[in-house]
């Protein structure tokens, strides 16, 4: 089994920056892409961003790009998501995810390993 524990997330106003955090444990070396997933208020979750485990490939998707960035510490089984110049409409709960496949996905019941989520809120 994996664990994921999510942090970072806040309040804060439209234009700033916030940095996700979500530290893997467990069996980490069977995981090959960690990501991320939102949230938003009445909707359904949504892929956010993906990278992979041993070359940081990433995947983002169109809403998040140029503002978003996913990086990994492997030493410390962490991955992280920079989100730069928030919107109103970033606002929802954030869940980091892990899969043991290989490739970049995007559909939720790709990842077997969710955190709890972190709320971010971004306002006006």
């Amino acid at each position: 089994q994996v664990q994921l524990v999510e942090s970072g997330g806040g309040l804060v106003q439209a234009g700033a920056s916030l940095r996700l955090s979500c530290a893997a444990s467990g069996r980490t070396s069977s995981i090959n892409v960690m990501g991320w997933f939102r949230q938003p208020p009445g909707k359904e979750r949504e892929f956010v961003a993906a990278i992979t485990w041993s070359g940081g490939n990433t995947y983002y998707t169109d809403s998040v790009k140029g503002r978003f960035t996913a990086s990994r510490d492997n030493a410390k089984n962490t991955v992280y998501l920079q989100m730069n110049s928030l919107k109103p409409e970033d606002t929802a709960v954030y869940y980091c995810v892990a899969r043991s496949g290989s490739l970049l996905r995007t559909r939720v019941n790709e990842y077997p390993y969710w955190g709890q989520g972190t709320q971010v809120t971004v306002s006006s």
